[in-house]
């Protein structure tokens, strides 16, 4: 049965903390999972959490540690002492330890790396921590089991057991040679079928997937996706092997970098969360807020560019937020579709094709919305046949504009090297906003002649 958070048993747990009855506490969280662990822990006060932390063993804590939202984390790491972190660290493989690690400051990071028993494990944390967190020198980890293409089969297979012991799942036996270069990988099929005697190069299998330190995490994730790897090796510049990423660690890039691209979406120009102070919150929403501000005073000056068909035609002005939000909706929707397709490079062909399909889109959607607008005015509102008309062309013109410019600002953005999502959220909607007010009283004035 799945382990369910409840309010008794976060009371329980804080009662047993309360009357320090630490055996009785433990053995209550023996058996829990680490992420049913961390999701108590998220649940309790700074210090109650603390407190399990250094009362259960490393093993089970720095589990929960990866677990814990980022800034009960922070927290927890501010109250625990360099021995104490480097304690759950060595517990950890070595990317989750560089990802650890990598939130302290400079001079915390040194004492954790000095109070660290285990001289291996903490030179390949450092070296993790010289890439780029988003590249896969900084996503992958160095445990791995690694075989020479020389080693008999017998050899090998009292070489892999001492290595094993260092990984947490074994994904994949890569095969290398004198000089550590990737050659390939191994079947353990093949290994346990072959004869004793034979050599790790008479079965290994060549054909290889791999990514270099510096692959950009996106297109990691692209591989492993296209191929279905559930592991990768990675090669440094001279192609030695020198780590894996796992499909958790890929998984984990891509929640991250959706919510990085959800937030921007949003007019949010920082990674926030919504126990981050109100100066981080503030900084990181009020560009966007500016920008939108500033485009709304553009469309305000163009409506008063407007104002003496204001004066002869009053109706006009009661259909300016629905010109509005209707090009800002297709804008963004354009823009999330071509978003998509180029996160997962399945946006192909020119770019006039792409355009030329968004107008036929947006010219058939267009005529639909107008045909229902101006059929429902008539029925409901008493258009008369000018005006009804006026407000129809001009919804069609304004969703083919907003749905071009949805589509083409993105990709501009992407062969630019500028993150596209950029162009979705309050940028879409704002520009919109002004071309469709623009365009809305400039096909006024042409049909209703003012």
């Amino acid at each position: 049965m799945q382990f369910q958070i409840s309010d008794e048993i976060i009371e329980h747990i804080q009662t047993l903390i309360r009357e320090g009855k630490d055996a009785e506490l433990q053995l209550y969280l023996e058996e829990v999972h680490h992420a049913d662990i961390a999701e108590i822990i998220d649940e309790l006060e700074l210090d109650e959490a603390t407190y399990i932390f250094k009362l259960l063993d490393s093993e089970k804590t720095s589990e929960a540690l990866m677990e814990l939202e980022e800034d009960m984390r922070e927290r927890i790491l501010d109250n625990l002492s360099a021995k104490e972190i480097a304690d759950e660290l060595q517990q950890m493989d070595t990317d989750d330890a560089a990802d650890i690690i990598s939130e302290l400051s400079e001079e915390r990071k040194q004492e954790v790396i000095d109070q660290m028993e285990d001289e291996e494990h903490a030179e390949h944390i450092v070296e993790l921590l010289r890439y780029d967190e988003d590249s896969a020198g900084g996503m992958m980890a160095k445990e791995l089991v690694m075989v020479n293409e020389n080693w008999s089969v017998t050899g090998c297979m009292s070489e892999m057991r001492a290595q094993a012991e260092n990984v947490t799942r074994v994904h994949s036996i890569y095969v290398v040679d004198d000089k550590g270069k990737l050659k390939g990988r191994l079947s353990l099929k093949d290994l346990l079928t072959a004869p004793s005697k034979a050599n790790i190069s008479d079965i290994y299998i060549p054909k290889r997937d791999y990514v270099n330190v510096h692959t950009e995490g996106e297109e990691v994730a692209r591989i492993m996706q296209k191929y279905d790897l559930e592991a990768i090796p990675v090669v440094d510049e001279m192609g030695r092997l020198v780590g894996r990423i796992t499909i958790d660690d890929v998984v984990d890039f891509i929640r991250d970098e959706a919510d990085r691209d959800y937030q921007m979406a949003a007019g949010i120009s920082e990674d926030v969360e919504a126990d981050d102070s109100i100066w981080h919150l503030t900084r990181a929403r009020l560009p966007w807020l500016v920008l939108a501000l500033l485009g709304g005073m553009v469309s305000v000056t163009v409506l008063g560019t407007f104002d003496a068909a204001l004066a002869e035609h009053q109706a006009l002005f009661f259909f300016v937020p629905l010109i509005a939000a209707m090009a800002g909706n297709v804008g963004v929707q354009s823009s999330a579709i071509v978003l998509q397709g180029l996160a997962s490079k399945s946006l192909r062909g020119s770019l006039m094709n792409r355009l030329l399909k968004e107008v036929l889109l947006s010219l058939l959607n267009g005529m639909a919305l107008a045909l229902l607008l101006i059929v429902g005015g008539v029925l409901l509102l008493g258009f008369d046949f000018w005006f009804g008309l006026t407000v129809g062309v001009s919804l069609v013109s304004v969703i083919i504009i907003a749905s071009l410019i949805g589509t083409f600002v993105p990709i501009i953005l992407d062969r630019m090297n500028i993150d596209p999502a950029m162009a979705t959220g309050p940028f879409i909607t704002t520009s919109n906003d002004i071309f469709g007010i623009l365009i809305y009283f400039s096909i006024a004035k042409v049909i209703l002649g003012f």
